[in-house]
């Protein structure tokens, strides 16, 4: 048994206690002993019920350029995971960085340089989302990672599931915390407008029916997949096509929650993937960190090195040590099946609140 299933296991007796609190927190808001901060714009959380990386930030991307595309002002806000600042911090204007990396978090500045829309972190939602309004004068927040932040109103409630976690990952792991990795239980999803089931670069699936069942029949439930765009180098911004990679020996490097889907992305291009350094999510790299890559690199004799755009932003500045060295990141999307059905749902909820 591997060592982090010992600890699953060892935590257990823990698992009752989380999900009481969990029930309790949410009862309270349930009954309006908590209240929700309603605010001026049109508010989109996209959000899930497990840790680990089930595709919100890609998803969040999506939902950005798609309201920006009806004629919104958009702003997108974060929490900043694992940023070293604290408080509000408007990390873009919509054409400009305004923030560091480390001040605004990885998947936030990343989420900015795609969709060039306003953005700002805040672990405070609900002062964030006021100040990005009066700031920068948007009238629709799309709030990444908010489905248990539920302080703040949202006009749609969209919840994104991870295919692999649903239909294959072991028992243990859809336990609730400490256990497992669901930070509520399957239950909870009553409470979403829409689901997104993400298979990501795997084949898709039927959802499992014990989960179908916990989900009522009037919420919507669209499925998604990633697309694989392409490799941009790191040091020059330089598009390729994934088929002058096809064959190629890379050095894959990766900070992220679930890095399986990385991997099974290159292997269906024709990468080799079996040469890989596999940092913990979110990871903040440094001088000793691109030292290693560069020594893997070259003892490995590998082509290239390969990583993702969340790891990208970080290691752009270290492109002066990074200089003699091919490293480029693979730029993806998420693209829904049901594209037209999903927009007229959104068309429903933006009339809703108009």
């Amino acid at each position: 048994m591997a060592l982090l299933d010992v600890f699953r296991v060892l935590s257990l007796p823990l698992v009752p206690v989380y999900c009481a609190v969990t029930i309790l927190r949410n009862k309270l808001f349930d009954t309006k002993i908590f209240t929700e901060a309603k605010t001026k714009a049109f508010v989109v959380s996209i959000g899930n019920i497990t840790v680990g990386g089930s595709g919100k930030t890609p998803f969040t991307i999506y939902m950005a350029a798609l309201l920006k595309a009806k004629g919104r002002s958009v702003g997108v806000l974060s929490r900043g995971y694992g940023r070293v600042s604290k408080g509000y911090k408007l990390v873009s204007d919509g054409e400009n960085m305004l923030a560091s990396v480390e001040d605004a978090g990885d998947e936030i500045y990343y989420t900015a340089l795609e969709c060039n829309v306003f953005a700002a972190v805040s672990e405070n939602r609900v002062e964030g989302a006021n100040k990005l309004i009066h700031d920068c004068k948007v009238d629709a927040i799309v709030l990444d990672d908010a489905f248990q932040h539920r302080w703040i109103a949202r006009d749609v409630d969209i919840v994104v599931l991870d295919q692999r976690f649903v239909n294959h990952d072991r028992k243990l792991r859809r336990m609730m915390l400490p256990t497992g990795n669901l930070r509520e239980p399957f239950s909870s999803l009553k409470r979403a407008d829409c689901i997104i089931f993400n298979r990501k670069f795997s084949v898709k699936e039927e959802i499992l029916d014990e989960l179908r069942e916990q989900i009522p029949s009037d919420i919507p439930l669209f499925t998604a997949g990633y697309s694989a765009l392409g490799f941009i180098d790191v040091r020059n911004n330089r598009f390729y096509e994934p088929s002058e990679f096809s064959g190629q020996k890379s050095l894959l490097v990766s900070g992220v929650a679930n890095p399986h889907s990385f991997k099974e992305a290159l292997r269906s291009i024709g990468i080799d993937t079996g040469m890989r350094i596999v940092f913990p999510d979110h990871k903040a790299y440094t001088n000793e960190d691109v030292q290693l890559i560069r020594r893997e690199f070259y003892a490995k004799n590998a082509h290239s090195v390969i990583t993702t755009q969340k790891d990208a932003v970080k290691l752009m500045q270290f492109r002066k040590e990074l200089d003699d060295i091919d490293i480029y990141y693979l730029k993806i999307s998420m693209e829904l099946d049901d594209r037209s059905g999903f927009e007229s749902f959104m068309d429903k909820k933006i009339l809703e609140h108009t």
